[in-house]
């Protein structure tokens, strides 16, 4: 069985995260597209297909920062699981946060899961290697169409 590629968002405001993952993702060899927004309000718009992006495709997979300006993580996550359009879109909240607080919101929430985010690229290659090999290979996503 061959893994599928997957659309990724990246919601993310920090630049250097930014790359991190950028490269997690090339270093790791993965077919996936990984689009990225800077803010909650872009990542709203995005998912909605609005104003610039109305031609965007639908994710598969949503990688979500809880600290961002405009619209944080929590309020992004909220406004989808409002939306039965976007509801079943699956979200990963990928953070600096190691609060239990917001471990426990994400998952109240809504999120499918919670990653603090890593300083070494390495481990962030393994863990973007298993979620392709998870998400493509074990898990059906909910009304994704590619």
């Amino acid at each position: 069985m061959t893994a599928q590629p997957v659309d990724i968002l990246l919601v993310e405001d920090n630049e250097d995260d930014i790359v991190l993952v950028q490269e997690a993702f090339a270093d790791a060899r993965l077919d996936n597209v990984l689009n990225t927004v800077r803010d909650g309000e872009e990542a709203l718009a995005y998912l909605r297909r609005e104003g610039r992006y109305q031609d965007a495709h639908r994710p598969g997979l949503v990688l979500l920062d809880i600290n961002m300006p405009k619209k944080n993580g929590f309020e992004v996550l909220e406004s989808l699981k409002a939306d039965p359009r976007l509801r079943p879109l699956p979200v990963i909240m990928l953070t600096t946060s190691d609060r239990e607080e917001d471990i426990a919101l994400s998952y109240a929430s809504g999120a499918w899961s919670f990653i603090r985010k890593p300083v070494n690229v390495e481990w962030l290659k393994g863990v973007v290697q298993q979620f392709e090999q998870y998400w493509t290979l074990v898990w059906r996503i909910p009304g994704y169409r590619g």
